[in-house]
């Protein structure tokens, strides 16, 4: 099999398994597993908390080595693994601890996965990162339609009525956990087949990391991440309790998410040709402006009507901030230190932004209400976009 459908075999197991756990998970802690807001925002927290010890180290390994692609598999089989753990996991104790091993391994997939795919890219790194990472998206899509179909014949099979507790609203709601634990082990064995040598078997000298931290656009797109991670991700972890507190049901969480991946593939697929035009910048800056303007619209809507057409801003989202940043970060880094300049950048927006952004969206939701974080990540988000100019320099290595 050629080397870009490899890719994109491993971009589309690797985030179908997210698409599983991720939409559903606040909704299983909250509901399934009985815990309060502040303590999923602590669960949820856990991930990014791992990630920002580990990812660091992943990184300095796969740049030392040079085996980035077998460091990719040991991260999702180890990953894998810890989504098994979690679904055995009963109480606040045990769910903690259960997801502290999974965060060892998870956050540290996608940016190693980005790694190693800009090193086998080559000369077409923005074209043909665009397009495996959209496989990606079309793996997260087909596993959030198929997801609910598949827990309603289980509920079936079980004698398990959706609805019919005030507290649990979908029952056997915990088959999510084996279910991304396979996916996520097949895009791993995938993984062991990726090339090996050229550009992805570069390694780094010892001490070659502080190259990063003196350099001023490195310095300040690691701040941007974190602040613009801040400002978004934690309303998105709690959105299926906000379509629920909405009237919404799991169902509804599923059919917004089609929605909000139904623009993401075309953009992620083609956003080299957008990258061309405005650049790594000017592509993170779209993506912090979609993000404000979709979260104060869902904070100041009064009804799921006003919710559902700004969920098509999600893919403007991600084809800006987690395609433009990482490219970025590529236009910026060293070859040889690609692994550990995508892992601390991660580091900062998805570990340290996305502890803050969990904890403080829990803490509103418990105590202002459910629109809350949205009021709050869209206003700072949209601070964020007006200080781009100023804030972050064109990408030089």
């Amino acid at each position: 099999m050629q080397r870009p459908a490899m890719l994109a075999l491993v971009w589309f197991f690797l985030l179908g398994g997210l698409g599983v756990w991720f939409p559903f998970v606040s909704l299983y802690l909250t509901e399934n597993a009985g815990l309060s807001g502040v303590q999923v925002g602590w669960v949820i927290a856990l991930l990014p908390l791992g990630g920002m010890l580990a990812q660091p180290l992943w990184g300095q390994l796969a740049d030392r080595s040079g085996a980035r692609t077998r460091v990719l598999a040991v991260l999702a089989l180890g990953a894998a693994g810890g989504y098994a753990l979690v679904g055995e996991a009963r109480g606040f104790g045990a769910i903690a601890a259960s997801v502290a091993v999974l965060a060892l391994f998870a956050p540290a997939l996608i940016p190693m996965t980005f790694s190693v795919t800009l090193a086998l890219a080559r000369d077409s790194a923005a074209r043909e990162v665009g397009l495996t990472r959209a496989c990606g998206t079309l793996g997260f899509l087909v596993t959030v339609v198929a997801f609910p179909l598949l827990l309603h014949r289980v509920q079936q099979a079980r004698d398990l009525v959706p609805g019919a507790s005030s507290s649990v609203s979908e029952p056997g709601l915990e088959i999510m956990f084996p279910i991304s634990a396979v996916l996520v082990a097949v895009g791993g064995l995938l993984a062991l087949a990726l090339p090996r040598g050229g550009a992805e078997g570069l390694r780094a000298k010892g001490g070659d990391w502080r190259l990063l931290l003196r350099h001023g656009p490195y310095r300040r797109v690691l701040l941007f991440g974190m602040l613009a991670f801040l400002a978004l991700q934690g309303p998105q972890v709690f959105f299926p309790v906000f379509v629920r507190s909405l009237g919404g049901s799991v169902d509804d969480v599923s059919r917004m998410w089609i929605l909000m991946l139904s623009l993401e593939i075309p953009l992620i697929a083609w956003s080299g040709l957008t990258l061309r035009r405005v650049g790594a910048r000017g592509l993170l800056g779209i993506g912090v402006a979609a993000g404000a303007l979709r979260w104060l619209v869902c904070g100041l809507a009064p009804d799921l009507a006003w919710v559902w057409p700004v969920q098509v801003l999600h893919g403007v989202v991600v084809a800006g901030l987690v395609i433009g940043g990482p490219l970025y970060v590529e236009a910026v880094v060293p070859e040889r230190l690609r692994s550990t300049g995508q892992g601390l950048y991660a580091t900062a927006g998805v570990s340290v932004g996305g502890i803050c952004s969990n904890l403080s969206s829990g803490w509103l939701l418990d105590h202002v209400g459910e629109a809350a974080p949205y009021l709050a990540g869209g206003i700072a988000a949209a601070l964020l976009t007006l200080s781009l100019p100023f804030f972050l320099p064109a990408p030089r290595r």
